[in-house]
């Protein structure tokens, strides 16, 4: 059997785009919460919140620095594996990747890098001040890099020229509508990941507190805190380090949850605007109708319309995301289809670029189970998130989480909920494009698109895409290791892990000398 580069190059950048991705909302949500919890200290002098951020701040950067290491591939993949792509695109994208890379990630990183070696060095407001920065710099470059991805859904701001797209109104291509959708979207799934980090970790330790007897329920159901003197970090302190944490990542979750079902909605009826085959797959929808299919049965993977039947729907709620209102019907796959074949073609063109896929029938329709399972993975693990989140507020009403083994590994596992919506939310969006690479926008530059085809480099054959994508799988899989064995490393050791001076004294901990760096670990 003969192997399809285009399919090989696909997979070598969905998997490592998708990993890389794991690492970017725990790095914008959860940097944002250690901002806080150090805003607190600094407004408090609280130990509490001094303790909670350097525990949470060390496996910020532990994140931070496995999201740098999976990143940088991304930017040579555009060049070396998909260079007709980058030809295409490149007057567009060079403006945002450069700003992203030359404004948000030299500040981000710097300011990182003062925060990380100034504990003790630099003075209390500046050492704040120097991670909101580097927050920030973390959040304006998520707003470079999704602006460029959502020219890809929707081309604004440009004139074809010579066939190719030439940037003639950069405002425009930075107040697209679509990136402003996605980019708060984005955002709000950061912080929900970062609260349910929060809320599992603390979880965590609160149980291991109860477990050891440290701590103790009274008759009437409130906790008793204690104290193990013997080991380090183990005080009442540290119980209202894990308790705090606990509730300011389960509002943080609700919230962000709100969020998220807001801008999930702005950015939902503009897809069925802007690429309406794709919400049409999501749905399962291949007649016009108003109804939203809550469970469709058949051949999802073949895209046979003729075999695929919803058996549970909630009448209206289609017409809804779609359009705001009950009753105006929504295009199905069997009415677009026509339309997207009399407008760009049913075949490929015999075109060179276009190698062994030239004059190919086009298929508009993206494969159904993936967008379709994938839309309702993005919102149904969203629900497990926030309700982990709602749960945990009201367990620990009286003070500490239920002695439950079982509840504590749930907790924990619901951890990956909002990290499975956010990937879930990123495949739908990247596969429902296809089979364009830059899906053409009807209302204002019809003629700007490409398909997938025609973007790999053609000098490249499938062995070497097989090579490269074999050896970036073991290396990105060799890396994931890394991390999690430093997370759960530094995660089972407490604050302490992160603050090596408790186990000096029992006095108030400092934030001076070397051995306080966050990045102790590291040398």
């Amino acid at each position: 059997m003969e192997l399809d580069p285009v399919l090989i190059g696909r997979w070598q950048f969905g998997i490592t785009t998708v990993y890389h991705f794991w690492m970017v909302p725990l790095t914008l949500g959860l940097g944002m919460l250690v901002a806080i919890l150090q805003t607190m200290y600094h407004r408090t002098d609280n130990e509490v919140y001094l303790r909670a951020t350097k525990f949470f701040g060390k496996l910020y950067l532990i994140n931070f620095i496995m999201g740098v290491a999976t990143g940088l591939v991304q930017e040579f993949q555009f060049g070396m594996a998909w260079s007709e792509y980058s030809r295409f695109v490149g007057d567009v994208f060079g403006a945002p990747l450069a700003m992203e890379a030359l404004i948000a990630f030299f500040l981000e990183s710097t300011f990182l890098g003062l925060w990380i070696f100034g504990w003790g060095r630099l003075s209390r407001p500046v050492h704040l001040t120097v991670l909101w920065c580097a927050v920030i710099g973390s959040w304006i470059s998520a707003f470079f890099i999704i602006v460029a991805n959502s020219w890809m859904q929707h081309p604004v701001g440009v004139e074809l020229v010579d066939g190719r797209p030439v940037m003639t109104d950069v405002w425009a291509v930075l107040g697209n509508n679509t990136a402003i959708a996605a980019y708060t979207h984005t955002l709000f799934g950061a912080v929900a990941v970062g609260g349910s980090f929060l809320v599992g970790i603390s979880w965590y330790h609160l149980y291991r507190r109860r477990k050891d007897g440290i701590d103790t329920v009274g008759k009437d159901g409130k906790v008793i805190v204690g104290s193990a003197p013997d080991v380090p970090g183990r005080d009442a302190i540290d119980y209202r380090v894990w308790i705090k944490c606990l509730r300011i990542g389960a509002i943080s979750g609700i919230i962000a949850f709100a969020g998220v079902s807001i801008t999930g909605d702005i950015q939902a009826k503009l897809m069925f605007e802007q690429q309406p085959m794709k919400m049409a797959s999501a749905e399962g929808a291949c007649h016009d109708g108003t109804e939203f299919s809550v469970l469709t049965v058949g051949d999802l993977q073949s895209n046979n319309c003729s075999d695929v039947q919803s058996v549970l729907e909630v009448p209206g709620l289609l017409s809804f995301l779609a359009n705001g209102d009950f009753t105006t019907p929504v295009h199905g796959v069997n009415t677009l289809l026509p339309e997207y074949q009399e407008r760009y073609g049913t075949n490929l063109p015999d075109d060179p670029r276009y190698g062994e896929h030239a004059g190919e029938p086009i298929n508009y329709q993206p494969i159904m189970i993936v967008t379709y399972w994938g839309f309702r993975a993005m919102i149904g693990f969203g629900f497990v998130a926030v309700g982990v989140c709602a749960l945990a507020l009201w367990l620990t009403r009286k003070g500490t989480v239920p002695a439950s083994p079982w509840m504590m590994r749930g907790a924990l596992l619901a951890i990956t909920a909002p990290f499975i919506a956010n990937s879930a939310g990123w495949i739908f969006t990247e596969m429902g494009r296809q089979p364009f690479v830059v899906a053409p926008n009807p209302a204002q530059l019809d003629g700007v698109y490409m398909f997938t085809q025609a973007a790999l480099s053609p000098q490249l054959t499938p062995a070497m895409l097989l090579f490269s994508l074999i050896s970036l799988t073991l290396v990105y899989g060799g890396l994931m290791v890394v991390e999690l064995k430093l997370i759960i490393k530094y995660t089972r050791g407490g604050v302490a892990s992160a603050m090596p001076e408790l186990a000096e004294s029992n006095k108030k901990p400092t934030i001076t000398g070397n051995d306080d760096d966050v990045l102790s670990f590291a040398y």
